[in-house]
């Protein structure tokens, strides 16, 4: 059976620059760490293992609803380096039936902006972040430390057939890190010439 991967369905998306985020509808995000370092917990026997900060991050996207009304929180799986979840944002504060989904698609960074609709994914995503920075950074004390990629990267979910197979992406995550393009050991080297000289840094992956 031919399972959904966003990496390879939607790589050449570009951004909708006309779409309203905050309209109604189901979206598939995934939002990175830092240099894609493994800062959440390790995967063994293909479950994930989260330590102090994963929980943290765990804590804090299932606390998401009662922060906002508007967000309901579908399957989700917080990764090393990554979280993959699906986020439905309703008509109305408080709602709790499953909004319609949205007839369009894209899985592209979201970059950031200096206003966001107040109800929208990026509003969203926003608040997670910086609740999950400032309790990290406090058990570490690394106060201002970077924990999450800038941008994050999201996915219209357009049909109940497109959802299923990104629920049952996002469950078999742990047991695909191996050859999760996030993984590290995945990472390929990359051959810089300066002035003259070759040499080798870190390529970051083509996908989030």
């Amino acid at each position: 059976m031919k399972i959904f991967s966003p990496d390879n369905h939607h790589r050449r998306s570009v951004r909708l620059p006309d779409y309203d985020y905050s309209q109604e509808g189901a979206y598939f995000v995934t939002i990175c760490t830092y240099q894609r370092k493994c800062l959440l917990g390790e995967i063994e026997n293909d479950e994930m293992h989260l330590n102090a900060f994963g929980k943290v991050i765990q804590e804090e996207w299932r606390c998401s609803t009662e922060i906002r009304k508007e967000i309901q929180l579908d399957e989700f799986v917080v990764m090393p380096n990554h979280l993959h979840g699906i986020v439905v944002i309703t008509g109305d504060e408080g709602a709790h039936s499953v909004a319609p989904l949205v007839g369009t698609h894209g899985r592209v960074p979201l970059q950031a902006r200096l206003f966001r609709p107040p109800r929208s994914l990026g509003a969203f995503v926003a608040g997670f972040k910086s609740a999950t920075v400032n309790r990290i950074n406090q058990i570490r004390r690394t106060p201002g430390a970077p924990i999450w990629q800038r941008s994050f990267y999201e996915h219209v979910i357009r049909n109940l057939k497109s959802l299923y197979r990104i629920r049952q992406y996002i469950a078999e995550n742990p047991q695909n890190w191996p050859l999760d393009d996030d993984n590290p050991v995945n990472i390929r080297p990359q051959v810089v010439v300066v002035q003259g000289r070759a040499s080798c840094k870190h390529q970051q992956p083509l996908n989030g």
